[in-house]
Protein backbone atom coordinates (compact mmCIF):
# COMPACT_ATOMS: atom_id res chain seq x y z
CA UNK A 1 0.00 0.00 0.00
CA UNK A 2 1.11 3.53 -0.59
CA UNK A 3 2.58 5.50 2.23
CA UNK A 4 -0.12 7.60 3.80
CA UNK A 5 0.80 11.15 4.81
CA UNK A 6 -2.28 11.61 7.02
CA UNK A 7 -1.86 11.55 10.78
CA UNK A 8 -4.56 10.17 13.04
CA UNK A 9 -5.24 10.21 16.73
CA UNK A 10 -6.24 6.77 17.98
CA UNK A 11 -9.88 7.88 18.24
CA UNK A 12 -9.87 9.27 14.67
CA UNK A 13 -8.26 6.09 13.38
CA UNK A 14 -10.87 3.91 15.08
CA UNK A 15 -13.70 6.03 13.63
CA UNK A 16 -12.17 5.78 10.16
CA UNK A 17 -11.64 2.04 10.45
CA UNK A 18 -15.20 1.50 11.63
CA UNK A 19 -16.40 3.51 8.58
CA UNK A 20 -14.27 1.25 6.34
CA UNK A 21 -12.29 4.30 5.25
CA UNK A 22 -9.55 3.17 2.87
CA UNK A 23 -7.11 5.87 4.03
CA UNK A 24 -7.53 4.75 7.65
CA UNK A 25 -6.80 1.13 6.71
CA UNK A 26 -3.75 2.21 4.70
CA UNK A 27 -2.55 4.21 7.69
CA UNK A 28 -3.10 1.21 9.97
CA UNK A 29 -1.17 -1.03 7.60
CA UNK A 30 1.66 1.46 7.06
CA UNK A 31 2.16 2.07 10.78
CA UNK A 32 1.57 -1.38 12.26
CA UNK A 33 2.29 -4.04 9.64
CA UNK A 34 6.01 -4.21 10.46
CA UNK A 35 5.46 -4.85 14.15
CA UNK A 36 2.65 -7.32 13.45
CA UNK A 37 4.69 -9.19 10.84
CA UNK A 38 7.60 -9.58 13.27
CA UNK A 39 5.30 -10.99 15.95
CA UNK A 40 3.72 -13.38 13.45
CA UNK A 41 7.09 -14.45 12.04
CA UNK A 42 8.47 -15.29 15.48
CA UNK A 43 5.49 -17.58 16.08
CA UNK A 44 5.12 -19.31 12.70
CA UNK A 45 8.89 -19.28 11.93
CA UNK A 46 8.43 -19.21 8.16
CA UNK A 47 8.37 -16.00 6.10
CA UNK A 48 5.99 -17.28 3.44
CA UNK A 49 3.55 -18.61 6.04
CA UNK A 50 3.93 -15.36 8.03
CA UNK A 51 2.90 -13.41 4.93
CA UNK A 52 -0.21 -15.58 4.60
CA UNK A 53 -1.04 -15.13 8.27
CA UNK A 54 -0.48 -11.36 7.94
CA UNK A 55 -3.12 -11.20 5.20
CA UNK A 56 -5.48 -13.20 7.38
CA UNK A 57 -4.83 -10.82 10.30
CA UNK A 58 -5.70 -7.70 8.31
CA UNK A 59 -8.79 -9.41 6.92
CA UNK A 60 -9.87 -10.24 10.49
CA UNK A 61 -9.23 -6.66 11.58
CA UNK A 62 -11.34 -5.38 8.69
CA UNK A 63 -14.18 -7.84 9.34
CA UNK A 64 -14.16 -7.45 13.14
CA UNK A 65 -13.57 -3.72 13.44
CA UNK A 66 -17.18 -3.14 14.45
CA UNK A 67 -16.55 -5.38 17.48
CA UNK A 68 -13.61 -3.29 18.75
CA UNK A 69 -14.49 -1.49 21.98
CA UNK A 70 -12.06 1.27 23.03
CA UNK A 71 -13.30 0.98 26.62
CA UNK A 72 -11.82 -2.53 26.83
CA UNK A 73 -8.34 -1.62 25.61
CA UNK A 74 -6.18 0.23 23.14
CA UNK A 75 -6.40 -0.39 19.39
CA UNK A 76 -2.75 -1.46 19.30
CA UNK A 77 -3.34 -4.12 21.97
CA UNK A 78 -6.42 -5.37 20.13
CA UNK A 79 -4.67 -5.78 16.76
CA UNK A 80 -1.56 -7.32 18.35
CA UNK A 81 -3.76 -9.91 20.03
CA UNK A 82 -5.49 -10.69 16.74
CA UNK A 83 -2.07 -11.17 15.11
CA UNK A 84 -0.76 -13.29 17.95
CA UNK A 85 -3.84 -15.50 18.18
CA UNK A 86 -4.03 -15.97 14.41
CA UNK A 87 -0.35 -16.93 14.29
CA UNK A 88 -0.78 -19.37 17.19
CA UNK A 89 -3.78 -20.93 15.44
CA UNK A 90 -1.76 -21.26 12.22
CA UNK A 91 1.08 -22.90 14.12
CA UNK A 92 -1.24 -25.31 15.87
CA UNK A 93 -2.76 -26.42 12.59
CA UNK A 94 0.74 -27.35 11.48
CA UNK A 95 1.34 -29.04 14.87
CA UNK A 96 4.64 -27.17 15.20
CA UNK A 97 5.30 -25.73 18.61
CA UNK A 98 8.52 -24.46 20.15
CA UNK A 99 9.57 -26.28 23.29
CA UNK A 100 9.64 -24.41 26.55
CA UNK A 101 13.20 -25.29 27.52
CA UNK A 102 15.16 -23.11 29.93
CA UNK A 103 12.43 -20.49 29.93
CA UNK A 104 13.96 -18.61 32.83
CA UNK A 105 17.29 -18.26 31.00
CA UNK A 106 15.87 -16.99 27.72
CA UNK A 107 15.46 -13.31 27.00
CA UNK A 108 13.96 -11.44 24.13
CA UNK A 109 17.47 -10.88 22.77
CA UNK A 110 18.10 -14.60 22.23
CA UNK A 111 17.78 -15.80 18.65
CA UNK A 112 15.58 -18.86 18.17
CA UNK A 113 17.75 -19.92 15.22
CA UNK A 114 21.32 -18.69 14.89
CA UNK A 115 21.07 -18.80 11.08
CA UNK A 116 18.15 -16.39 11.16
CA UNK A 117 19.04 -12.78 10.36
CA UNK A 118 16.48 -10.36 11.80
CA UNK A 119 15.49 -7.41 9.67
CA UNK A 120 15.82 -3.90 11.06
CA UNK A 121 12.13 -3.85 12.06
CA UNK A 122 12.57 -7.03 14.03
CA UNK A 123 15.72 -5.70 15.69
CA UNK A 124 13.89 -2.48 16.56
CA UNK A 125 10.94 -4.39 18.03
CA UNK A 126 13.31 -6.59 20.07
CA UNK A 127 15.16 -3.50 21.30
CA UNK A 128 11.89 -1.90 22.41
CA UNK A 129 10.82 -5.06 24.23
CA UNK A 130 14.28 -5.17 25.78
CA UNK A 131 13.48 -1.88 27.54
CA UNK A 132 10.73 -3.53 29.59
CA UNK A 133 11.16 -4.77 33.14
CA UNK A 134 12.61 -8.32 33.15
CA UNK A 135 9.40 -10.05 34.27
CA UNK A 136 7.38 -8.28 31.56
CA UNK A 137 10.07 -8.79 28.92
CA UNK A 138 10.09 -12.54 29.57
CA UNK A 139 6.30 -12.80 29.31
CA UNK A 140 6.16 -10.76 26.09
CA UNK A 141 8.94 -12.92 24.65
CA UNK A 142 7.08 -16.12 25.48
CA UNK A 143 3.68 -14.89 24.31
CA UNK A 144 4.53 -12.86 21.22
CA UNK A 145 7.87 -14.17 19.98
CA UNK A 146 7.57 -17.83 20.94
CA UNK A 147 3.81 -18.31 20.60
CA UNK A 148 2.74 -19.58 24.00
CA UNK A 149 -0.76 -18.96 25.33
CA UNK A 150 -1.19 -17.09 28.58
CA UNK A 151 -2.35 -20.34 30.22
CA UNK A 152 0.77 -22.22 29.06
CA UNK A 153 3.01 -19.45 30.40
CA UNK A 154 1.21 -19.41 33.75
CA UNK A 155 1.49 -23.19 34.09
CA UNK A 156 5.13 -23.43 33.01
CA UNK A 157 6.34 -20.49 35.11
CA UNK A 158 4.05 -21.30 38.04
CA UNK A 159 2.58 -17.77 38.00
CA UNK A 160 -1.12 -17.04 38.45
CA UNK A 161 -2.90 -16.55 35.11
CA UNK A 162 -4.18 -13.12 36.18
CA UNK A 163 -0.62 -11.99 36.90
CA UNK A 164 0.54 -13.16 33.47
CA UNK A 165 -2.32 -11.30 31.77
CA UNK A 166 -1.88 -8.08 33.74
CA UNK A 167 1.91 -7.99 33.21
CA UNK A 168 1.50 -8.55 29.48
CA UNK A 169 -1.22 -5.90 29.29
CA UNK A 170 1.03 -3.43 31.15
CA UNK A 171 3.96 -4.29 28.87
CA UNK A 172 1.84 -3.68 25.77
CA UNK A 173 0.70 -0.34 27.16
CA UNK A 174 4.33 0.62 27.70
CA UNK A 175 5.27 -0.48 24.18
CA UNK A 176 2.33 1.43 22.71
CA UNK A 177 4.09 4.74 23.48
CA UNK A 178 6.72 3.90 20.83
CA UNK A 179 4.17 3.61 18.01
CA UNK A 180 2.76 6.84 16.60
CA UNK A 181 -1.02 6.82 16.31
Amino acid sequence: MATNTLKYTEQELVVGLKRNDRAAFEYLYDHYSGALFNIILKIVRDEERAGDVMQEVFLKIWKRMALYNPEKGRLFTWIVNIARNTAIDATRTETRKPSMVDVNDRTVHDQADSTERPDSGQEELRALVGLLRPERKQLVDLAYFQGYTHEEIANNLNIPLGTVKSRIRTALQELKQYFAV
